[in-house]
């Protein structure tokens, strides 16, 4: 278990009340934000995961094997906006972004991040949080995208009735999909987490093994 991990969970007794000193956004329905909210992302079929996850999976095979529940989308109350502004905002600070090539002298590892990490250490980290905090893990999904240079990034895809939401190391705001700037391209599938998806036709199994070596360095 990780410094941060540690210090979050015995610091309050409570995840959430270890992260109080976060500042929490009230959601409010009648805000600007929710009328571009209600969409959620289109799936094109099963994928190969990227290969940093899988080898995660062979050192966490608990976290890669539970199914949850049939959940397939959590209510977004104040109470739900507050907790993912909070985890966001509590895991991008907290954790030092630095490359894995930098921390670890290879191009991909996914780990829960000792403060410094790359993306999909952030990604892991918050939804190991909103999980312990009573979140159902199948809402939850690690996603790889592609940024604005077409480099590969990661960030934490939360399924809402009010649309998918994205939780990102690379913005403090917690946003709908569709207003973040990335091109999406595959996930975790709602069924199992061991089980990816594709967001992109041009990424789907016909593609898988491209997919799959993708490399999430931001």
């Amino acid at each position: 278990m990780t410094t941060i991990i540690k210090a979050a969970l015995l610091g309050c007794g409570l995840i959430a009340g270890a992260m109080s000193t976060a500042k929490a956004v009230e959601w409010n329905t009648t805000t600007e934000l929710a009328p571009r909210a209600k969409m959620h992302l289109q799936v094109y079929g099963k994928t190969l995961p990227p290969i940093g996850y899988v080898q995660f999976c062979q050192s966490h095979s608990k976290q890669c094997a539970e199914r949850g529940g049939n959940t397939e989308a959590v209510e977004m109350t104040n109470q739900t906006w507050a907790e993912l502004t909070r985890v966001n905002s509590f895991v991008n600070d907290k954790v030092e972004p630095v490359t894995d090539q930098d921390l670890y002298e290879v191009a991909e590892h996914w780990t829960y991040p000792d403060a410094k990490g790359d993306c999909e250490d952030y990604v892991l980290l918050k939804k190991y949080y909103l999980k312990e905090m009573g979140w159902p893990p199948e809402v939850l999904l690690i996603t790889v995208v592609l940024d604005e240079q077409g480099a590969g990034h990661a960030v934490l895809t939360v399924k809402t009735d009010l649309g998918d939401f994205v939780l990102d190391n690379q913005n403090p705001d917690v946003l709908p999909w569709q207003d973040t700037p990335y091109r999406y391209i595959k996930r975790q599938s709602q069924t199992h987490p061991s089980v990816w998806v594709s967001l992109d036709p041009k990424y789907s199994s016909k593609r898988s093994t491209t997919a799959g070596r993708l490399t999430t360095d931001r």
